[in-house]
């Protein structure tokens, strides 16, 4: 028999009982949503959770061994800056000042703010403008504030807008743009290292992380190992990113209840697509016995109930991920900062778990059939 015919029939089959049919999307569907928005959900976590090791885009970053996340800071004493620069392989190495602080700002509210001070000959790791001359950091209480999600809790500053910083006064002077905002909601400015440290309480160290570039990418192992050999360590910007998503899939429970709830997720699509989709199976039972009885083989029977199968998931994958889109762009329109992105790995797991509640509901469907007994049909 042609299978071009066979699956046109079982397409017949499949969307002529509308309300099988409907019910079968709506759960794929349904389960689809959930997946993809819950893996969006920290995909987007993870990306912001690195965004400040993102725009500032050293090399290599030293730091004491007990730091996992980029905001939880341990500062460094002053003399392994200059035992890393005396390390063989060694392009340049510069300090880095990562903390917070507390702006009040022209009306009277205050707003916690995120600092990073940039070395004050080099400026290494500073963002690309969009307005003002970075020049102009070195000015007295020049700072650069970053144009991102956050932004609009300054108050939308301009050049030369002021606020107090710690009880020290502070002027814009450069509006920056960077290519990833930050996770915990707050703004972040730039000013140069020595300026971070004098407006921010520190302790007896001050340094947060050493930024390092090799001269050749040869040299990264012989620079790790000279700091280990310090006490210390010194990660890739790849490693660096790679220990935060750990510390957050593993040290917290974010991983663990998104785990949760993508398999609540599966579990939800496969009762509801597999039960209904062996109830459209027996209704049909009879339609199946009649083309076995003209002649259709047990494959080609089999080939019918995964075209249905998979023709429904697809579809139901289409319309789940296109309807998380949707909503991630609805929620952005009034939260800017939220974090949600729809990756590749998202889209790719959800569509494996969908062929897998395919496979999974079609199969006892084409036990059923491969059961059923032509003269069965005409009993009676």
């Amino acid at each position: 028999m042609n299978n071009t015919g066979l699956f046109r029939i079982a397409y017949k089959l499949l969307v002529n009982d509308a309300a099988k049919f409907s019910a079968l999307l709506i759960g794929i569907t349904f389960a689809v949503f959930l997946m993809v928005q819950m893996t969006s959900m920290f995909a987007g976590i993870l990306d912001r959770s690195s965004a400040t090791v993102t725009n500032v885009g050293a090399s290599m970053w030293v730091m004491d061994p007990a730091v996992n996340t980029v905001a939880n800071t341990i500062p460094v004493p002053d003399y392994l800056l200059d035992a890393v620069r005396s390390i063989d392989g060694v392009k340049f190495a510069v300090p880095l000042y990562s903390g917070g602080g507390l702006a009040k700002l022209r009306d009277g509210t205050y707003q916690s703010v995120n600092i990073l001070g940039l070395d004050d000959t080099s400026l290494f790791g500073r963002p690309p403008l969009e307005k003002g001359k970075i020049e102009d950091i070195f000015g007295e209480n020049g700072f650069v504030v970053v144009r991102d999600a956050e932004f609009r809790k300054l108050h939308n500053p301009t050049i030369g807008t002021e606020f107090e910083l710690n009880d020290h006064r502070a002027v814009v002077v450069g509006i920056a743009r960077v290519v990833s905002s930050g996770l915990f909601g707050v703004p972040t400015l730039y000013t140069t290292y020595s300026r971070a440290i004098q407006y921010l309480p520190n302790g007896r160290f001050t340094m947060s992380y050493i930024l390092v570039e090799p001269k050749q990418s040869s040299d990264t192992l012989r620079i790790q190992a000279e700091v280990k050999r310090l006490g210390y360590l010194a990660l890739t910007k790849e490693e660096f990113d790679q220990r935060i998503a750990d510390f957050y899939k593993y040290q917290t429970g974010v991983g663990t209840n998104i785990m949760i709830m993508t398999i609540v997720s599966f579990i939800v699509g496969l009762s509801i697509s597999g039960q209904t989709f062996y109830t459209f199976i027996l209704e049909n039972l009879e339609k199946f016995g009649a083309l076995k009885a003209i002649g259709a083989k047990g494959h080609e029977l089999v080939a019918m109930i995964l075209f249905q199968a998979l023709f429904t998931a697809l579809t139901g994958y289409g319309l789940g991920v296109g309807l998380c889109a949707a909503l991630i762009a609805l929620v952005r329109l009034r939260i800017p900062d939220y974090a949600a992105i729809v990756t590749y790995t998202n889209l790719g797991l959800a569509f494996i778990m969908v062929l897998l509640i395919a496979g999974i509901s079609s199969y006892f469907g084409v036990r059923r059939v491969l059961r059923i007994e032509p003269f069965e049909i005409f009993r009676g």
